[in-house]
């Protein structure tokens, strides 16, 4: 009986001192994304098409091009080479929920960034324009 105590004891505190990957680090996590409206989405992307390319275009526009924006590093886009220090310093991969605390305050959520965007305060807008990303930013997207 105390060795099986001492099992399940060794189990339970092995699971606790064995993180799991956390969604906020995960890539192809869809927490967000499966709540929102890619329709919905695609309207509010018109607030960034002005700035962003949503494929791999040659040029870029004020901003980088969003194609296969998730599980890159942050500030390494091939063919955008304007980003600010604290991009380039950054050192984390785009998920969706780092992309949600962006969109919510580029300026706040990494300081000395250069994106004039003020955010979106409605977190359904930014479900919806991650899920809309999530469909429009893939290599083979149009």
């Amino acid at each position: 009986m105390i060795k099986n105590i001492l099992i399940a004891t060794f189990l339970v505190s092995a699971s606790i001192v064995t993180p799991a990957i956390a969604a906020d680090d995960d890539p192809e996590s869809r927490a967000i994304s499966s709540e929102g409206d890619v329709a919905k989405g695609k309207r509010v992307f018109n607030r960034c098409k002005a700035c962003h390319n949503l494929t791999a275009a040659p040029r870029t526009r004020i901003g980088p091009n969003l194609d296969n924006i998730f599980g890159r590093t942050a500030g390494t886009s091939e063919t955008f080479k304007r980003y600010s220090k604290a991009l380039k310093g950054a050192s984390f991969v785009w998920t969706e929920e780092k992309l949600d605390q962006w969109l919510l305050a580029p300026r706040t959520f990494l300081p000395g960034n250069k994106m004039a965007f003020a955010g979106l305060k409605k977190a359904e807008q930014r479900r919806d324009l991650i899920a809309y990303l999530r469909t429009a930013t893939i290599a083979d997207a149009e």
